[in-house]
């Protein structure tokens, strides 16, 4: 199976000169198969999130590589890394992070790539894959927290990236929103996307395809 993700001697460190340096990453080597579903799970302030960025292009590595798809995204420039973002990566987060003043249709619509809105028939179609055709018209303060996430992940599928980067997208959702959340990703990664997802729930890590435990800034080997 061909690689869509490759980490390589990745290092992420924070503070400057004589300033105090955190280590969040300490030399991470990863490979991620097309259409795998691997969890990044360890202990809070250990790197996950770090690296998570990381492979999305929403920070730099201080030292190391990631290759997105055969792509050197730590070469690029901002416009061209831009493009990577729009064009192979989906993002979900804890937080849900929609435009209030919007409906859930138009939440999708305004994520379509540079600035171009969907066309609503499409965004209709994503809404209907998470189950929430009915709630096209609502506005986020109309919906519960289970469904503003699936109005995220939908969002997320906006320009149909061959890749998901979710961090911690069921945190902040009961044990019933976060089951039903979950039916939806699993649905997504049996398509063929590949979903990256980092989380400290034991039994959402045993869904996956693979388990990476990172500890103190590296992989864990056992």
């Amino acid at each position: 199976m061909s690689k869509i993700i490759e980490c390589i001697s990745l290092k992420k460190t924070y503070g400057k000169g004589k300033s105090v340096k955190t280590h969040a990453l300490r030399g991470v080597d990863l490979e991620i198969a097309t259409g795998e579903f691997v969890c990044i799970t360890g202990a809070s302030g250990h790197g996950k999130s770090t690296l998570l960025q990381l492979i999305g292009g929403l920070d730099a590595p201080t030292a190391g590589k990631v290759i997105i798809d055969g792509t050197d995204i730590t070469a690029l420039s901002d416009n061209a890394l831009a493009e990577i973002r729009a064009e192979k990566i989906g993002f979900v987060f804890q937080f849900f992070n929609l435009l209030e003043n919007l409906t859930a249709l138009e939440n999708i619509q305004t994520a379509s790539m540079f600035g171009k809105k969907l066309p609503k028939s499409r965004a209709l179609e994503l809404l209907d894959m998470v189950g929430l055709a009915d709630k096209a018209d609502s506005k986020p303060s109309e919906l519960s927290g289970g469904q503003m996430q699936r109005v995220a992940i939908a969002r997320a599928l906006a320009n149909d990236p061959p890749i998901l980067l979710m961090d911690e997208p069921t945190g902040n959702l009961d044990s019933a929103s976060e089951e039903s959340v979950m039916a939806h990703i699993k649905g997504i990664h049996e398509s063929g996307k590949t979903i990256v997802f980092v989380t400290h729930s034991q039994s959402i890590a045993q869904m996956a395809d693979r388990l990476i435990n990172i500890h103190d800034g590296q992989i864990s080997r056992g």
